[in-house]
């Protein structure tokens, strides 16, 4: 291609600058690099940080807001009353003989009637804790005031002595066990092995 000369205008006389005239100056590579690279590792380490947490939170292992800690309702105390309105039947569930006699004897002592209680033999002979058993709940004072007359006994409420077709009637059973035997059974040891 032939070259072609312009016309002399005002922009000719400028002086020449070094380097390059219009275009942008890019930065140092070398360090654009370690920049970048320091960003992405920290970007990497925030979203790593963010996930942990994330899964935390859902997991439950870290909760948000703190659960109120439930306020203990208090266990309502059940004071003994000595209540002679309730049959009380009496069972040995123990090898030993005589011992529902000896204990009809210090039931009716109390002040129940000897019509009111009644004294007989168990299923069983190995009955471990001396038990006073009630039906209903409101009448744990009255299995507790019994359990002190005939000194001390565990007290559960059961339905097993309970009359069959009579659910109100007022009925306490002690089941005698092997605790208030003349000779109560040692304790078998533990196996070693």
């Amino acid at each position: 291609m032939p070259r072609t000369s312009y016309p002399k205008d005002r922009f000719d006389d400028l002086p020449s600058a070094h380097g390059r005239v219009g275009a942008h100056r890019a930065e140092n590579p070398r360090m654009r690099g370690w920049v970048v690279a320091l960003w992405a590792a920290l970007a990497t380490i925030v979203l790593i940080a963010a996930g942990i947490f994330g899964v935390l939170v859902v997991s439950g292992r870290v909760v948000l807001t703190p659960t109120p800690t439930p306020t203990p309702t208090p266990t309502p105390v059940v004071t003994p009353i000595v209540d002679t309105t309730f049959t009380v039947g009496i069972l040995n569930a123990t090898p030993e003989t005589g011992l529902a006699t000896r204990l009809k004897e210090t039931v009716v002592a109390a002040g129940w009637g000897p019509n009111a209680v009644n004294a007989s033999g168990a299923g069983s002979t190995d009955f471990p804790t001396t038990t006073v058993y009630y039906f209903a709940p409101g009448d744990q004072a009255a299995a507790l005031g019994l359990a002190g007359i005939i000194g001390g006994a565990k007290v559960e409420q059961s339905d097993v002595y309970q009359p069959a077709g009579n659910p109100d009637a007022k009925v306490l059973t002690i089941v005698i066990g092997l605790d208030r035997t003349a000779n109560p059974p040692a304790a078998t040891p533990a196996p070693t092995g």
